[in-house]
């Protein structure tokens, strides 16, 4: 990825065939797809990269156990359709992305004959229609299996599981390897860059975009000859800019969840509570040596600040704990997040938990603008697929078909899963450290250990025992666009996920060095470092944990 001045100047002076707006999963998608089409395409986000939905995701490649059974019970088309198509999606991912993504076994308590019964067969339907997409097949696992696999279960009632495969992934590393893949192409992309209104031709069409850079706050223009809305959540914005007044289509549910040490539930296997007391179901998986638990329903809009909440704390614990042989407290949390899951809708009343996770392009006739909207994190290759169809309709152009099926991402190339104990080999690293780079980076992580052979000190730990290096601080800040301390801790090095309190000690070191690629004075360092360091105390204290650090 160019610098982000030099990206600007690069969009400034040139027009372009697509300007898609939106860098979360669908936005990236977008602008890759388009890209290795043969179009010009520029990429523009708000905020960071993968900073909206995107991040806030479950991380898991799934078709949708809930979805299948709501489209059984209730014979509806649209939830089959979604798991469906995620389900065929699903080994795309895994396949593209090798270092950000891996099978996952999941388990299913059961605690009579009938649930075995129900949930077996639900399985065995599921992989039915993954047909030659399926990854393993389900299987009945007994009481003692069970709880050999998931010690942490509580003993009471349980006959035994069915377990099942579905993928994991990181979404926000992913998010970024698809960027970095789309400019690997020729595409150019840039964050921090806000649309703020659009400009027509004589015929109403869109011809420009005036953007808002957040980072100077100048404006400037990017001229394309198609506009791409793929803003998720602030679909109806964009839209609204477009064409004021066109109605709303866009219903907001957010998702909240909690991060615990992974010894207090030791599993390589992620848990499925099929239904809890609202319908929903529930997940406990591990992620990255923590268990993430998640998650919640609950409609909002657009101007609602997203948050882990205590009454998200308490109904997330609340249901958890009927499954777990020791009760988990809510000063054992480590960590959280929230987002909201863009869902589209055609109108009336229907609850966000029973709405289609499907999705939909609508070109405006009136502006040309083209909307993505709704969807999930596993079709994003799919609706970008779509959108970029409907690109090349509205040119006139042939529908070529697209390439990111079995296209790799960045990162890829080579990539085994041994590949970490190169580093270890190669540089001073500890296994830990080795792992989680491989994991962030894939065979990139070379070029991010390079970056210690020419100053030694960046081999050092951000905050001591835990794996994060002071050189992906520097790594990103020259080549993945990074302008903030979160973009560091929360996107691009994960610690904020980790640990709250270890982000906040990795505050300061973490300026200090950006302040040395971006050029901060020391007052702006200063500052950028208690802004950062507040704000997570104060998801501490909205969450109703305390902070130590």
């Amino acid at each position: 990825m160019k610098r982000r001045s030099e990206s600007l100047q690069i969009i400034a002076e040139q027009t372009f065939d697509v300007c898609v707006i939106g860098g979360g999963a669908t936005g990236a998608g977008c602008a890759l797809d388009a890209q290795l089409r043969g179009l010009k395409t520029v990429l523009l986000d708000g905020g960071d990269f993968a900073s909206g939905a995107s991040s806030a995701a479950t991380k898991i490649i799934h078709g949708g156990v809930r979805y299948l059974e709501q489209a059984v019970k209730g014979l509806d088309v649209k939830q089959y359709e979604v798991v469906n198509r995620a389900l065929h999606e699903r080994i795309h991912m895994l396949h593209n992305g090798p270092f950000l993504s891996r099978p996952l076994e999941f388990l299913i308590p059961c605690a009579n004959w009938f649930s075995v019964a129900y949930m077996g067969f639900g399985m065995k339907l599921y992989e039915w229609i993954a047909g030659q997409a399926s990854l393993f097949p389900s299987r009945f696992l007994s009481k003692s299996e069970t709880l050999k696999r998931m010690p942490g279960l509580a003993s009471d009632h349980l006959l035994g599981s069915i377990a099942y495969a579905d993928g994991q992934f990181d979404d926000a590393g992913y998010d970024l390897a698809l960027i970095n893949t789309f400019t690997e192409a020729g595409g150019i992309a840039a964050n921090y860059c806000r649309v703020v209104g659009f400009s027509k031709d004589e015929n109403g069409k869109l011809v420009r975009a005036e953007i808002e850079d957040q980072i100077s706050k100048r404006r400037f223009e990017v001229r394309a000859s198609r506009f791409v809305n793929a803003t998720g959540p602030a679909a109806d914005t964009i839209r609204n800019l477009a064409t004021p007044g066109i109605p709303s289509r866009m219903r907001l549910s957010k998702g909240a969840h909690i991060v615990l040490p992974l010894e207090l539930f030791p599993t390589s296997d992620a848990l499925l509570i099929p239904r809890t007391d609202d319908g929903r179901v529930l997940f406990a998986v591990p992620w990255f040596d923590r268990l993430l638990i998640g998650t919640t329903e609950q409609e909002v809009t657009i101007s609602d600040e997203l948050y882990l909440s205590q009454d998200d704390v308490a109904y997330l614990l609340h249901h958890i704990n009927k499954y777990f042989a020791t009760a988990i407290r809510s000063d054992q949390i480590v960590s959280g997040f929230a987002g909201a899951r863009p869902l589209v809708s055609a109108g009336g009343s229907r609850a966000t938990k029973k709405l289609a996770r499907d999705h939909e392009v609508e070109v405006d006739a009136a502006s040309g603008l083209i909307s993505i909207m709704g969807g999930k994190w596993t079709t994003h290759r799919a609706m970008a697929q779509d959108t970029i169809n409907a690109v090349q309709k509205s040119l006139a152009v042939p529908v070529k078909p697209g390439a990111t099926i079995d296209h790799p991402l960045v990162g890829s190339k080579n990539y085994t899963l041994e590949y970490w104990q190169a580093l270890v080999r190669d540089y001073p690293v500890s296994e830990a450290t080795a792992k989680h780079l491989s994991q962030k980076f894939g065979t990139n992580a070379e070029n991010v250990m390079a970056l210690t052979r020419e100053e030694p000190t960046l081999a050092e730990p951000l905050v001591p025992g835990f794996a994060p290096l002071y050189a992906e601080v520097a790594y990103c800040a020259r080549f993945e666009m990074v302008m903030t301390i979160e973009d560091v801790l929360m996107r691009r090095t994960g610690l904020e996920f980790f640990s709250w309190e270890a982000a906040i000690r990795a505050a300061a070191p973490t300026g200090a060095i950006l302040a040395k690629e971006l050029g901060w004075s020391a007052k702006a360092e200063k500052s950028a470092t208690e802004q950062y360091q507040n704000k997570i105390r104060r998801l501490m204290q909205l969450a109703g944990l305390a902070a130590n650090a």
